[in-house]
């Protein structure tokens, strides 16, 4: 997702109507219109139903016509083309939030301010680097274990 920065409106703020939005692209608003019928850009609607379309989706609509009449690709194409990039930038920023959560977790190894053991009952303190919990005597008790008949 874009940041926003300044004056202004965002990269996917939707101030443009279909007509400025569609000059903006250099096409016709019923190529919008179909567009957005085939899913390729989804413009967000008022309460009213019109189309407002953002910079982003501006962006969109041009790479749709580039591709359609450059590289010669078909909507349908076009449409596979989107939903590929669309999954790769999510998995790219998964990949982000992944490697963040590494570095993290490897400057906390690196810390080592508390070291975890279990204590003589059973339960879990913290000690320092380099220390051992203090041992009970060794137990006399005797457990014997014998197998259920199936």
């Amino acid at each position: 997702m874009a940041r926003h920065t300044g004056n202004g409106p965002g990269e996917d703020t939707p101030v443009y109507v279909i007509s400025i939005a569609a000059e903006l692209a250099g096409m016709h608003a019923q190529t919008l219109r179909q567009y957005d019928r085939l899913g390729l850009v989804t413009p967000q609607r008022t309460r009213g139903g019109g189309r407002r379309y953002s910079a982003r989706d501006v962006s969109r609509l041009r790479e749709v016509q580039r591709l359609s009449q450059e590289e010669g690709v078909s909507l349908a194409g076009i449409q596979r083309i989107m939903e590929l990039e669309l999954r790769v930038e999510a998995l790219q920023s998964r990949t982000a939030e992944l490697l963040e959560q590494n570095r993290v977790l490897r400057q906390a190894i690196q810390v080592r301010t508390r070291v975890f053991a279990a204590g003589p009952t059973g339960e879990a303190v913290v000690l320092r680097p380099g220390t051992r919990p203090q041992q009970e005597p060794a137990s006399t008790a005797l457990a014997v274990w014998r197998p259920l008949p199936f």
